[in-house]
């Protein structure tokens, strides 16, 4: 039976694994714009890196409010969808930190440095989202 996840459900089912999150944006027009990105839970906020040049980028910039969904595509199926608002930095440190603690999640840890050097780089940001709402649903096809 499908059933809401709790808080605690829920950032685990995010922190699992390599899923991919698809970031919603909203552009200059108010249309929406959705990218795949790479994330990780750091509490009780999600972090992600992007190209200060992207239109995700550019979006968040200009407007913070962005919507991730993180699926699982495999009976029963489930998914989380968080709202929030971006904070972004440009700070080289923070970036080429978090650039790395995150493809060490999707990479390996044997890769992380070599990605944290690459994704490290001035034109880089780091994204922290505060979030605002979370819609979570576990076993929906159950």
């Amino acid at each position: 039976m499908a059933h809401k996840m709790t808080k605690d459900e829920w950032q685990r089912f995010l922190s699992e694994g390599t899923r991919t999150g698809k970031l919603a944006t909203v552009r200059d027009d108010g249309g929406p714009h959705i990218a795949p990105v790479w994330f990780l839970m750091d509490g009780d906020e999600l972090v992600f890196n992007t190209g200060e040049e992207t239109v995700k980028g550019r979006n968040l910039a200009r407007d913070g409010r962005m919507a991730l969904c993180v699926d699982d595509d495999r009976p029963p199926f489930s998914f989380v969808v968080v709202h929030g608002t971006a904070e972004i930095s440009s700070d080289l440190a923070e970036v080429r930190h978090w650039a790395a603690r995150i493809a060490a999640r999707y990479m390996g840890e044997e890769r992380a440095e070599e990605y944290g050097a690459r994704n490290g780089v001035p034109g880089e940001l780091v994204v922290r989202v505060r979030i605002d709402k979370v819609i979570a649903l576990a076993a929906v096809a159950d």
